[in-house]
């Protein structure tokens, strides 16, 4: 099994729950401005990102709710691997509508919400 990211959230933002309740998670490293972190996810990098992109089809695990990833913007790799940013939809969706963006399989949002506490792991694999 390959580890392309294992992180762990440090931080909740207090517009996370709205967000996530749409099936959006926004990921941010620590240190981020306050503005950003108000609508993110704050998390410390633990293995990875690998060199490599995850395909489509690897697994996300956000503590214990797991989603496949159905696609990857062009630049959303990069973004992980330079700032530790990325915008996750967990819409399904076979095509990122921006470049920046991975998509997910869609979870239950209540589990989602419950799942984004600090210290809960971050994790895509296949």
């Amino acid at each position: 099994m390959t580890t392309y990211l294992r992180t762990v959230i440090t931080e909740v933002g207090p517009d996370v729950a709205d967000l996530a309740e749409g099936g959006v998670l926004i990921l941010f490293a620590e240190g981020a401005p306050p503005e950003l972190a108000e609508v993110s996810v704050l998390h410390r990098v633990e293995d990875g990102p690998t060199e490599t992109a995850p395909s489509v089809g690897a697994t996300i695990a956000v503590g214990e709710v797991t989603a496949t990833l159905t696609a990857l913007g062009d630049l959303a790799w990069n973004k992980v691997r330079d700032i530790g940013h990325v915008v996750i939809n967990f819409n399904g969706a076979t095509a990122a509508e921006r470049p920046g963006e991975i998509c997910a399989s869609s979870v239950d949002s209540e589990a989602f919400v419950a799942a984004l506490i600090s210290g809960a792991a971050i994790a895509i694999t296949d």
